[in-house]
């Protein structure tokens, strides 16, 4: 099968693709033929090795695991003679676990117990590709918050893939939600159900003297410090990166009444994807996709992740993408 490998830590180039041979299911395991996936800033972080600590989970020297990606939709090509909930030809979607890849594939070999869950109706391949990563880590954050009915929230990084979760979710949980982006996605961001929008270009939110019960960071681009004024009383700051929150999160935890929060290792479960999935056929959720790229163009779509300007997710499709 085709392939995406990385066999060394470094820029977007050390990755190419290469025959690789197919894998086989075991006896418990699901042979997914995947028709989309997505590069995230996991990934990146994972083939660059940034932060360092990174390596400790994937390979001190060089990745122990050659194929980067860990969200797909594609369907079933083979079961394994235990498996009873998936048979083959049944569409599917769902990611890798925690510390797993293996998704820029032309196939993968799942659990049954994975993160795996048959496709939501109404919806393309790739658009149900472009849902788990981003709405398992918003997720996590939101219920390490605790987040309730009639709390206030605040999502800075609102139009990325873990803040167009996070917006749609805080709505779903009934969260007064306000929303931090760039100007050229107010009106999409509005669109999820952010309750007010900001945007960072023209208006400083820790400056407006507006306060939250929650502040989630989505893209690591803030601090506990800037933000501290802008929390109510037992407020939290939640972050989804800077291993200096794990810190903080410790300090906070016994010192003072503002917390802050760094959930890890990521929540990858059967649970969270079935939930989503009801999510998204219910009307409550959706995919946000910036840009498609086939597989072998995987090298300019972990460019334009890096660049720090997508909106939503990226998408790499397999074989067309074959949308069913």
């Amino acid at each position: 099968m085709k392939a995406v490998v990385c066999d060394r830590y470094g820029p977007p180039e050390v990755q190419r693709l290469e025959e690789v041979e197919r894998p086989v299911p075991k006896e418990d395991e699901v042979l997914v033929k995947i028709h989309a996936t997505t590069v995230t800033r996991t990934d990146c972080g994972i083939r660059s090795a940034k932060p360092f600590l990174i390596r400790f989970f994937f390979g001190l020297r060089r990745p122990r695991q050659r194929i980067l990606g860990t969200e797909m939709a594609g369907e079933v090509e083979a079961v394994g003679a235990g498996v009873s909930q998936f048979t083959v030809g049944d569409l599917v979607f769902g990611s890798t676990s925690a510390f797993r890849t293996g998704a820029h594939a032309e196939f993968i070999c799942l659990q049954e117990s994975a993160p795996l869950a048959h496709k939501p109706a109404g919806i393309t391949f790739e658009e149900a590709a472009a849902v788990t990563d981003g709405a398992v880590l918003a997720l996590m954050c939101l219920e390490a918050a605790r987040l309730r009915k009639g709390q206030r929230i605040l999502v800075y990084g609102a139009s990325g893939a873990i803040g167009t979760a996070g917006v749609q979710l805080a709505r779903h949980f009934e969260a007064g939600v306000t929303a931090v982006c760039n100007t050229k996605n107010v009106e999409l961001v509005r669109s999820l159900g952010a309750d007010t929008v900001i945007d960072y270009a023209h208006e400083d939110f820790t400056k407006n003297g507006d306060t939250y019960d929650v502040i989630f960071d989505a893209v690591g681009k803030h601090s506990f410090s800037r933000c501290r004024n802008s929390l109510t009383r037992g407020g939290a700051y939640v972050a989804t990166d800077g291993f200096q929150n794990l810190f903080l999160a410790l300090w906070t935890s016994v010192i003072g009444d503002k917390k802050v929060l760094f959930p890890i290792p990521p929540h990858y479960t059967k649970k969270t994807v079935l939930f989503i999935k009801d999510l998204i056929e219910a009307g409550k959720f959706r995919a946000v996709i910036d840009r498609s790229y086939p597989l072998e163009d995987v090298v300019e779509a972990t460019k334009y992740v890096e660049s720090q300007q997508k909106t939503g997710n990226v998408v790499l499709t397999i074989n067309g993408g074959q949308a069913r």
